[in-house]
């Protein structure tokens, strides 16, 4: 006589740990916001089981599960989950980024910043396009450096949007990015000038 196939419940056995940490590494290195259908596709895995398991993380990084409270947390933002400095170390972490990080940028992370100076808000794929090249790398930089910040998200697409910081500004020597200069006087609003 068969039995019916057992139904996946929400306990923690040895191949849910596996797939919470498979979970935490995707999320670990991913610049933008990961749906839970994203996440369960390169797992494969259900969305149930993984909607699952990242709420197990939460409560393991918020310290509900026995363990410390981290550094860090897990956040629901734009349609999709990603981890961020525990806002309680904000302030240690700005500090430690601008004060170890050293000053000059490469030519790749400073054609980045124009784009994103002249283009914002942008994504970072929008980013790309103007570029040509993979920015994720850059962008991270750029965000550990302060002179750039997330500004909300695409409304269609859910893409993180980043904008300057005022710090880019004192770094430039101006008050505004209006003083910034124009791109080419020939072009309308200087938004299509890095294409040539």
């Amino acid at each position: 006589m068969m039995k019916n196939s057992p139904r996946w419940e929400p306990t923690m056995t040895a191949e849910s740990v596996d797939l919470k940490r498979a979970l935490e590494a995707i999320l670990f290195v991913s610049d933008e916001p990961v749906p839970l259908v994203s996440l369960a596709t390169a797992v494969s895995a259900p969305v149930r089981q993984v909607r699952d398991a990242v709420a197990s993380l939460v409560e393991d990084y918020d310290g509900k599960l026995d363990g410390p409270v981290r550094g860090f947390e897990l956040r629901e933002v734009g349609g999709g989950w990603r981890m961020y400095v525990r806002e309680s170390f904000d302030e240690i972490v700005g500090d430690y980024v601008s004060v170890r990080q050293p000053s000059r940028l490469s030519q790749a992370a400073l054609e980045t910043l124009t784009v994103i100076a002249y283009r914002q808000p942008v994504s970072r794929s929008q980013v790309a396009q103007v570029r040509a090249v993979n920015v994720d790398s850059v962008v991270r930089t750029l965000l550990a450096r302060g002179l750039i910040t997330e500004a909300g998200q695409e409304e269609l697409t859910g893409a993180t949007l980043y904008v300057t910081t005022e710090l880019l500004l004192q770094h430039l020597g101006i008050n505004s990015l209006e003083e910034l200069p124009k791109i080419s006087p020939l072009l309308e609003d200087g938004r299509d000038g890095f294409d040539e």
